[in-house]
């Protein structure tokens, strides 16, 4: 049980987790931290920032230090970086799990709302890996893990440049995956299912619709931030080491219905 257990655990290591702030960010920060991780949180706002800290240390976690920063703005990808180097002196994971989404029907999305949304899930994705896995290399590995989406493998109405975002990110997490193979990176994702927090709260004000969704999951409920960091924790860990290039859905078994 106890050789179980190690597999698992991440103590030693040092994780830096985007948008870990709130939702399903600050659950993959809380479960990192759990298993014994130092952990870096970025997110835009400050608030939130302290708020999360103050509850992953009150709950027995691991030094948490925060970033305040917008990860599409790739110009502060190097402050973010050098200011979790300099407070833990390594990044052993990185967890892409900034985003944000715009609801609007395809015929009436225009271009800025197109480059606001590739900016933030895929283009930022693409080139804080790059940055982070340059240092991983050098160090003799690391772990990359992507948030991607249930969007990415199905089509729902009026989210076309979020989902064409997390395909992207899908098909970006099994290129990197051999690329940096050879460096000893692992680079995996998640796909969540409907998990409820402040950025999909959109999708649950319609009765029906919220009838609807919930009929199609099998295991009979929606998902939870700690269900999503659970699995990231796995991704994170020893346990995982054999695995690349996977995206794992977590979903309650929408796909499977």
């Amino acid at each position: 049980m106890e050789n179980g257990l190690k597999q698992f655990s991440l103590k030693g290591k040092v994780s830096l987790v985007t948008g870990g702030a709130r939702g399903i960010g600050l659950g993959i920060a809380s479960a990192l931290a759990g298993a014994g991780s130092e952990v870096m949180i970025a997110s835009r706002t400050e608030a939130q920032l302290k708020a999360a800290a103050a509850s992953i240390g009150g709950a027995g976690g691991r030094s948490v230090g925060t970033f305040c920063a917008d990860v599409s703005d790739l110009s502060a990808h190097a402050a973010l970086v050098e200011a979790t180097l300099a407070r833990f002196g390594r990044i052993d994971v990185l967890v892409n799990n900034a985003g944000s989404n715009i609801r609007k029907a395809f015929l009436e999305v225009g271009e800025a709302d197109y480059d606001t949304i590739m900016q933030i899930q895929l283009k930022s994705v693409f080139f804080l890996s790059q940055r982070v896995a340059k240092i991983m290399r050098a160090a003799g590995g690391g772990k990359i893990i992507n948030v991607s989406s249930l969007t990415s493998q199905i089509g729902i109405p009026n989210i076309s440049i979020y989902g064409a975002a997390k395909g992207g990110v899908f098909a970006l997490t099994k290129s990197l995956a051999l690329e940096l193979a050879p460096d000893h990176i692992n680079v995996n994702a998640v796909a969540p299912g409907y998990v409820r927090t402040a950025m999909t709260e959109a999708a649950f004000t319609d009765p029906k619709r919220l009838e609807w969704m919930l009929s199609r999951i099998p295991l009979g409920r929606f998902g939870r931030p700690e269900d999503i960091g659970n699995a990231v924790l796995y991704l994170a860990s020893p346990a995982a080491d054999y695995l690349t290039g996977e995206v794992i859905v977590i979903d309650g078994g929408w796909l499977s219905a």
